[in-house]
């Protein structure tokens, strides 16, 4: 069939349903949505056989759901109707929810009802959440769906009469008013539940530092104490805020300026810059003792025998020229360990998506910003792609971009959660890119391969990324098996006899590929480009990248149909 997506957004969900469907053999566009005209323009032109809205925050024009079948993806179960659904049931602490996929006709989320899907809600934030049970949920309602409209012999179930049992909760816009943290007198559950309902959009609204900020994300602190709302330590550009009964830690903010322009999400210390008073940094160890307790960190490195697990986890995937400095130095201190096989990553949200466009942004001079920040990264992928005395796995559990991506390449295997959605190209964000891509996607995919991939510039499924060979394996788990799967099968690896073979072949074949052409030769024919297109003005880099991180629509976007 010929399906048109309609999104507001291009976001994760969108992609891994783009990905998924024309993995199927259905022929699939993109349309954003806000202009009817456009919209109804575009339906005309293409002609679809129907229309499927992942990720929707206007109604459906009427011209187009009458005469044509519209089918919603809502982020609920059955009966459960309104924009803020999701984050209401994160911040009820409810565990069990669930996605449908509905008609579009006048009244909102009132349509029939094609196929929905049940999902659990452990204690993450949205966008985690939303990235992996919700999407695995939503990815499976959608799918039935499409099959079931492609039959055309079903007919789906009407939100009233006989057969609908289901009770109807029809729950307004999660205001700010709502979503307000009391630190004086909600405990830590509460807090932390209003700050993962909130964590990617829109923040919770509240003071600090004589400003007005929107606090994105919140993680338990397990030891440190102070006067409730009071902030007591940093901790990797997060701040620690007292509660009632404990305290948190709150990765990013994002200013507030009423009747301004809205403001950029940046790690927390960086946003308040010079407003934050002098605090201690409470480092966590990067190897705790077992009986160091769930101390929260965005690095973590611990052993089971032969096999290293290097684990770190940005808020976005985003890695800024810290985080990559960070990352590095965590990685060597890996390598000093006595092991054979070396996971990388492992998490269950994103892998990387390489730089931090939004620091960029904020910098007082963004052309040194990026330069720093990709060198920084391509100091990471060379310290992963010149190890050669052990066995490297990158482990992806959850979505991967551009030098995200090619930080995954690096390693000697790619391990990949169903779920992911990988983006191997830079083409988007107006870049050439780097971290030795031009030495990596080939090797794996093949030239011709590696052309169309980073010319189409289209996300592509976990399945068809292993059978192109960008990875070499797909784990068929929900996200919260993903961890103990891969430990599982990096035992395994470290136990195989071949395993010794394989680190000596592996490093006789890096020292032939340096023979060939070094590893630096790369590194500087890419960074030739990059550093033109950093440092000049007009570059479309800039353009590109102040409209991503400010939300402003584009015109590029998804253009290749299968």
């Amino acid at each position: 069939m010929r399906i048109l997506l309609l999104v507001s957004a291009f976001n994760s969900l969108s992609q891994r349903l783009h990905a998924e469907l024309r993995d199927r053999r259905h022929t699939v566009d993109v349309q954003l949505a806000g202009d009817d005209e456009e919209l109804l323009e575009t339906v005309g032109r293409l002609k679809p056989d129907l229309v499927l809205a992942p990720m929707l925050r206007t109604a459906i024009p009427r011209k187009l759901w009458s005469r044509l079948t519209c089918l919603v993806v809502h982020p609920g179960p059955p009966g459960d109707r309104g924009p803020s659904s999701l984050d209401r049931a994160i911040q009820e602490g409810r565990t069990a929810w669930g996605v449908t996929v509905l008609q579009a006709e006048a009244e909102m989320d009132a349509g029939p009802v094609w196929a929905w899907a049940p999902c659990l809600l452990p204690e993450y934030g949205k966008s985690d959440l939303y990235r992996n049970e919700v999407a695995d949920a939503a990815v499976a309602a959608a799918l039935l769906a499409v099959e079931r409209f492609a039959s055309g012999t079903y007919a789906p179930q009407p939100q009233s009469g006989p057969g609908w049992s289901a009770a109807v909760r029809t729950g307004p816009v999660l205001r700010q008013e709502e979503r307000r943290i009391d630190w004086a007198t909600d405990p830590t559950e509460e807090v932390l539940r209003r700050l993962r309902a909130a964590d990617s959009r829109p923040g919770v609204l509240d003071e600090l530092c004589g400003g007005t900020w929107y606090l994105h994300g919140g993680h338990r602190e397990p030891e440190l104490r102070g006067r409730p709302g009071e902030l007591i330590a940093t901790r990797a550009g997060a701040l620690c805020r007292a509660t009632v009964d404990g305290a948190v830690w709150i990765p990013e903010l994002r200013r507030h300026t009423p009747g301004g322009p809205a403001g950029v999400k940046l790690p927390a210390v960086t946003a308040l810059g010079g407003l934050l008073p002098a605090l201690p940094e409470a480092t966590a160890p990067l190897m705790p003792e077992e009986e160091d307790g769930p101390v929260w960190s965005d690095l973590r490195y611990r052993e089971e025998g032969p096999v290293g697990f290097l684990r770190f986890s940005y808020p976005g995937g985003a890695m800024s020229t810290g985080h990559c400095r960070r990352l590095l130095a965590a990685y060597r201190f890996a390598l000093a360990r006595p092991t054979s096989v070396l996971v990388l990553g492992g998490g269950r949200d994103f892998f990387s998506n390489g730089i931090h466009l939004n620091v960029i942004e904020a910098s007082a001079d963004p052309a040194v910003e990026s330069w720093d920040n990709i060198t920084a990264m391509d100091e990471l992928v060379d310290a992963v792609l010149t190890t050669t005395d052990r066995l490297v796995v990158a482990a992806v559990g959850g979505n991967a971009a551009a030098g995200g991506v090619m930080l995954a390449l690096a390693a000697d295997e790619v391990w990949c959660r169903g779920g992911s959605v990988l983006n191997p190209h830079y083409r988007l964000m107006g870049l050439y890119g780097s971290e030795y891509w031009t030495y990596s996607l080939p090797r794996r995919v093949g030239a011709a391969a590696a052309e169309r991939l980073t010319h189409q510039a289209l996300p592509v499924s976990a399945a068809t990324a292993e059978r192109i060979g960008l990875v070499d394996r797909v784990l068929a788990c929900g996200p919260e098996e993903f961890e103990r799967r891969t430990a599982h099968l990096a035992g395994l690896l470290a136990a195989s006899p071949t395993t010794q073979q394989r680190i000596a072949a592996k490093k006789a074949a890096r020292d032939a590929d340096e023979r060939t052409k070094p590893l630096d030769a790369y590194r500087e024919e890419e960074l030739a480009v990059m550093h033109r297109q950093f440092f000049t003005p007009e570059s479309p880099y800039h353009a590109l990248r102040s409209a991503f991180v400010h939300k402003r629509p584009v015109a590029t976007g998804p253009t290749a149909r299968a």
